[in-house]
């Protein structure tokens, strides 16, 4: 049996309780609200942190951000320091293209980021800039100078080569005398040289100073005395 307690106004004459105390009586069953459910973060939501790099090379000649040449091809410095996989100090470089071997991350160690098969790793020595290709060249130019012929001479050979002439830079490389004169590099005359072929070190401009134009990488500042004259056809 069941038993209920009531107000006399609810009870009907029958002693039947009501269906509003039936209602009062029952019991509220409450409901605990489930706890929100927060997904666990995927592997690739996590930002990986990387080593941190130099700002710059221990020969002061590299830096974050600079844009290089490894093995021909171009490339940004975004690693600079030592690495777990050999001694000394590295440089990673993200390629433009996918020339590379790996992402930034070596033997499970991430250096810097960047897309697949673009990251590298080289000694500093191993890579090339705008500004080192060309300070090679005034070298080679200077010893040039040195090794063959004075600064009278220099003027004098240069006195009777002219600008669009077809001359031979190295005994190999063809190509159009594109300026004759002085250079703020080094002392004399110089002839600047396009090449046919893009294996000089920069577009007629040297530290700042524009003496001629043309496509990048296939200017060359030369000794007149070393250029030969070609035939005119």
């Amino acid at each position: 049996a069941m038993g209920v307690f009531a107000q006399p106004a609810q009870l009907s004459a029958s002693g039947a309780v009501s269906s509003s105390a039936q209602a009062a009586a029952a019991p509220v069953a409450t409901i605990a609200a489930s706890p929100k459910t927060v997904a666990a973060p995927r592997p690739e939501d996590e930002d990986i942190e990387t080593l941190p790099s130099r700002e710059m090379t221990a020969d002061g000649g590299g830096y974050l951000g600079q844009e290089v040449m490894w093995k021909g091809k171009q490339g940004v410095v975004r690693y600079i320091g030592d690495v777990r996989f050999a001694a000394g100090e590295w440089v990673g470089v993200e390629m433009l293209e996918a020339e590379g071997m790996h992402d930034g991350n070596v033997l499970g160690v991430p250096y810097f980021k960047c897309a697949s098969r673009k990251g590298i790793f080289s000694r500093s020595a191993e890579l090339q800039t705008a500004r080192t290709g060309a300070a090679a060249s005034v070298q080679r130019t200077l010893r040039q100078v040195e090794a063959s012929a004075t600064v009278g001479a220099m003027a004098r050979v240069a006195g009777t080569m002219r600008v669009g002439q077809r001359v031979m830079w190295r005994g190999t490389h063809a190509g159009t005398v594109r300026y004759i004169g002085t250079v703020k590099f080094a002392p004399g005359e110089f002839a600047g040289v396009e090449l046919d072929d893009a294996v000089g070190y920069y577009d007629g401009s040297f530290m700042g100073d524009g003496y001629f134009k043309c496509e990048s990488g296939k200017g060359v500042f030369s000794n007149p005395a070393i250029l030969k004259v070609m035939a005119e056809a």
